[in-house]
């Protein structure tokens, strides 16, 4: 039995360049499958002799993605593990990327590119709902986007859940695909203090700051109590990725050194969580 990646999401937010990168990573990739084909490649791993043990699935386009939670829900029974990888984006991104390209919407025939876009968006709801991760590429250039994949499917290892902890902006929006998100907005804010706006949650000279704020410790305690908790509940349930988001109002200060302090907490628990710094740079 073969273990399945199933790749879908929204047209433009980057499922090909997903697939690309599963590739290089050593899976069979199909890419542009039809719904109602995924159960035959189910075969593939069962066939005498097969050495395709681990496919990625790349599912689209449009018109076909209201069958793509029917046959995800078929391949479970048969394959060894399943998962589903949902690509996001905003409306208005996509609207430039096609813009850009100079492609055509899969659903556009007779309707805008934004209802288009909307219609698809409504048709994956449920498939989205059912996804075992999400990604949210609008702020991903192709390159970021590969980087997301690999952290989320290279080396993998069958023993816990892979965690992924962001930090972010809130006037920047939040993270689409955040499972938690904390808000770190109630500490002081070290850009106000002159020579600490250059710097970033990074540098020691924010985290010394933020340490000697009285509410900091007992915030990151809690925290740590909260997720201590949670974890091995999330994976008793069968979730395989957690995203958790700590969000200030720029991205570059407190969300930063929070989301740092937690990694270093979990990892001295025997967690491996990954860090991403969404908008450190803006």
């Amino acid at each position: 039995m073969a273990e399945f990646v199933v790749v879908t999401g929204l047209s433009g937010a980057g499922r090909s360049a997903a697939g690309d990168t599963l590739e290089d990573l050593g899976w069979y990739v199909i890419d542009n499958l039809p719904p109602n084909l995924i159960s035959q490649v189910a075969e593939l791993g069962d066939a005498p002799g097969s050495q395709v043990r681990r496919v990625a699935l790349v599912v689209g386009p449009g018109p076909f993605q209201e069958e793509v939670l029917p046959a995800v829900n078929d391949l479970v029974p048969v394959a060894e593990r399943v998962r589903v990888l949902f690509l996001d984006a905003a409306t208005d991104v996509l609207v430039r990327r096609y813009e850009a390209s100079r492609r055509r919407h899969p659903l556009s025939d007779g309707i805008s590119l934004t209802s288009a876009i909307e219609s698809e968006r409504a048709l994956l709801a449920a498939v989205k709902a059912r996804a075992d991760v999400v990604v949210d590429t609008s702020e991903l250039n192709v390159h970021q986007l590969r980087d997301r994949v690999r952290g989320l499917f290279a080396d993998e290892s069958d023993q816990g859940m892979q965690i992924t902890i962001t930090s972010f902006g809130f006037k920047h929006g939040l993270p689409m695909d955040a499972d938690m998100v904390i808000d770190c907005r109630f500490l002081p804010n070290p850009h106000w203090v002159e020579e600490l706006r250059p710097l970033s949650g990074l540098d020691g000279e924010i985290v010394s700051y933020l340490d000697d704020q009285e509410l900091t410790g007992p915030f990151l305690d809690r925290c740590e109590d909260l997720l201590a908790m949670q974890l091995p509940a999330f994976e008793a349930e069968g979730k395989s990725y957690l995203s958790i988001a700590f969000g200030c109002t720029g991205g570059r200060h407190r969300s930063v050194a929070m989301a740092e302090a937690m990694a270093a907490r979990l990892a001295a628990r025997g967690r491996e969580p990954r860090v991403v710094h969404r908008d450190i740079e803006r």
